[in-house]
């Protein structure tokens, strides 16, 4: 993270992803469902964190916004990551609105959390949160640091595309994230790895 790496699994796919996103737009139906199946985990493991049980239902209605509007999008398969992100935070905060309720942190998705890597406040709090007691420390983590930790970890933004979708200063996205992930690394025992410069959590190659 000191060298600001995007999650390493969301970065890998990143050029398979923009080849099918420009496939989809030429029409071909099979590119579309590549990138579906490319976006899909980390998308549902970020609206789970908002939503909670309602995760699924706001992920289709966000896919249908998704292909319609497909033919506008630009970018690459980093850019594609964020402008779905944006469009599924849009959904959840409307199905928000509609049940009356607060935005909450609530369960993730194990497989999209399981992120090999070196010891660092980032790593070692990934590899923990496919633990029961890690999935309720995020569940009580403060919005905004649940929410920046969420697009950066389960979507795999870097910390400009987060602060796009959040709306925010890159700046205050970083921090929210670097706190969060620090609490939960202490509350997880990682003494020793909690030293990082938030300045640069986030920041592109």
């Amino acid at each position: 993270m000191g060298q600001g790496r995007e999650p390493r699994r969301a970065q890998a796919y990143d050029g398979e992803l923009g080849a099918a996103v420009a496939r989809a737009q030429e029409g071909d139906e099979a590119a579309f469902a590549v990138a579906y199946r490319i976006v899909q985990p980390g998308l549902l493991g970020y609206l789970r964190g908002i939503v909670g049980d309602d995760a699924e239902d706001v992920a289709s209605d966000a896919w249908l916004e998704i292909a319609r509007d497909l033919g506008r999008f630009k970018g690459d398969g980093a850019g594609f990551r964020g402008w779905t992100a944006t469009i599924a935070r849009h959904r959840a905060l409307d199905h928000l609105r509609r049940q009356k309720v607060r935005p909450r942190s609530s369960a993730l998705e194990q497989d999209v959390l399981e992120l090999p890597g070196p010891h660092s406040t980032h790593d070692q709090a990934l590899e923990a949160l496919s633990t029961e007691r890690a999935l309720e420390l995020v569940r009580s983590l403060p919005r905004d640091q649940a929410e920046a930790v969420l697009l950066r970890v389960v979507v795999g933004l870097d910390g400009p595309a987060a602060a796009r979708v959040l709306g925010k200063r890159p700046g205050a996205v970083r921090t929210a994230a670097h706190r969060g992930l620090k609490r939960l690394a202490d509350r997880l025992g990682g003494a020793g790895v909690t030293n990082e410069d938030p300045r640069t959590l986030g920041e592109s190659k």
